[in-house]
């Protein structure tokens, strides 16, 4: 499936309809919702959803919320974003990641965490009344974009909301969320976000 051409479909589809429907984001950090947020939000009322119990150390975890709304309160969207902070349980994310701690960067370990933020998000948007949900971490080159939308849909028919499918980085997304960081004086941190990933950065 070509993610981004049936999110075109769609936004197009709103554009005529002249609706503008719910968005719970779920955001992984300010950078790579920038460029998510100027796009969509157009299109959807929007509220960023900030869960990522992955985010090591907890100083690392407190400088990105912050960054986070700290550019809600900045940017310049046509329809109002809002913000939703999600607790920091780490103790869920180590023992998802259980017997993973030395899976490959990107492999295993990964998928159950894009699943475990992306149930969190279902279960905020059933319970929030959202139109859709979705996730900001396709924008990544270093995201299986493929896997996050399979995710995504199988989580919409578990829980009965729609899954906003994309692909963010296409588009330029990517490379627009960097312009947009810049723009924001926006801290783009070097790591994924958890244990693992900065241990293996270090290696590298």
């Amino acid at each position: 499936m070509n993610y981004q051409k049936e999110l075109d479909k769609l936004l197009a589809r709103l554009s005529e309809e002249e609706k503008t429907p719910g968005l719970l984001l779920h955001s992984c950090c300010a950078p790579c919702s920038s460029y998510v947020l100027e796009y969509l939000s157009q299109y959807f009322c929007i509220t960023v959803f900030y869960y990522n119990p992955n985010i090591f150390p907890e100083s690392e975890y407190t400088k990105r919320i912050l960054e986070q709304q700290t550019l809600i309160s900045r940017m310049r969207v046509k329809h109002p974003v809002s913000f939703i902070a999600g607790p920091y349980d780490k103790d869920r994310f180590y023992q998802m990641a259980a017997g993973l701690e030395d899976a490959k960067e990107g492999g295993a370990r990964c998928m159950k965490c894009y699943e475990l933020r992306l149930r969190e998000a279902a279960e905020v948007a059933k319970a929030g009344g959202f139109d859709y949900f979705t996730t900001t971490l396709t924008i990544s080159p270093l995201k299986n974009a493929a896997w996050l939308n399979e995710i995504g849909l199988r989580l919409a028919k578990e829980y009965g909301v729609s899954y906003l499918v994309s692909d963010f980085k296409k588009k330029n997304g990517y490379k627009r969320s960097i312009e947009l960081s810049k723009e924001y004086g926006l801290y783009r941190q070097d790591y994924c976000g958890c244990e693992f990933s900065m241990r293996e950065r270090e290696r590298k």
